[in-house]
C-alpha cells in the first residue's frame, strides 16, 4: 500500500501516523487554570527539541469540538507547566486522566492522583512521578487551526526533579524508571524488553 498525500489531500492519516511512529514517550502535563484549577493530561507527541538551552516539544492535536484543550489554554494563561514522566505503576491513573472531564474539574481529584508542590513553577507535580520537568512556555507554533491540526508547545526546562531511586552511576537508569510509551490504538509499551547496542567507533 502506498498513500500519495499530494493527491489524497483529505485522507485521514492519523491512524497511520500514530501506528507507524511508535512507541512514543508520554508527557503527562500538569497545569493550573487562571481560576486555580489543577489540570493534568497525557500527550504522546512529545520529544526533546534542544539540549542547550533545554527545550521540550509537545504537540496538541486540535480537538473537533473546540479550538484547544485545557492544557494549552492554561499554558497560554499562566506560562507554566510540569511534564511528569509516566512509570508503569502510574499508567492506570494516567489513562484515567484523559477522560473528557469538564474544564472546571481537576483530573488530580477525579483520578485520585497525588499532588506535590513544584519548586520553580506554580503548577503542581505528580507526587509519584519519578522524573519531572518544570517548564516555562517559550513559544506556541500553530501549524493548523483545523480539527486534527497541530499546535506545537515549546517549553523551556527550568528545573528537573529526579527520584534518587531511579539513579545509577550518575544517570537515570531506564530499567529503574520503567517508563511506558504510547503506540497505535489503545496499545501501550513498556521499556522492560530492551537491548544494548554500542555506537560504532571509526
Amino acid at each position: 500500500m502506498f498513500l500519495d498525500l499530494t493527491v489524497n489531500k483529505d485522507l485521514n492519516v492519523y491512524s497511520y501516523l500514530v501506528g507507524g511512529i511508535s512507541p512514543r514517550p508520554i508527557a503527562w502535563i500538569s497545569t493550573l487554570s487562571s481560576d486555580g484549577v489543577a489540570n493534568i493530561a497525557p500527550y504522546s507527541f512529545f520529544t526533546v527539541a534542544s539540549c542547550n538551552p533545554p527545550v521540550l516539544s509537545v504537540t496538541q492535536v486540535n480537538p473537533r469540538d473546540k479550538p484547544s484543550k485545557d492544557t494549552l489554554i492554561n499554558l497560554l494563561a499562566t506560562k507554566e507547566c510540569v511534564i511528569n514522566i509516566v512509570s508503569h505503576e502510574l499508567v492506570e491513573k494516567m489513562n484515567q486522566s484523559c477522560a473528557n472531564y469538564p474544564s472546571g474539574v481537576s483530573e488530580f481529584d477525579a483520578a485520585n492522583i497525588a499532588q506535590a508542590p513544584s519548586k520553580l513553577v506554580n503548577a503542581p507535580s505528580v507526587a509519584d512521578s519519578k522524573v519531572r520537568f518544570e517548564c516555562k512556555l517559550r513559544e506556541v507554533i500553530s501549524i493548523s487551526n483545523e480539527p486534527g491540526g497541530g499546535k506545537m508547545m515549546l517549553l523551556d526546562v527550568v528545573g528537573i526533579c529526579i527520584d534518587d531511586e531511579v539513579m545509577s552511576g550518575g544517570y537515570i537508569d531506564p530499567e529503574l524508571l520503567n517508563a511506558v510509551g504510547k503506540m497505535g490504538g489503545d496499545y501501550f509499551s513498556t521499556t522492560k524488553d530492551k537491548f544494548l547496542l554500542k555506537r560504532p567507533q571509526l
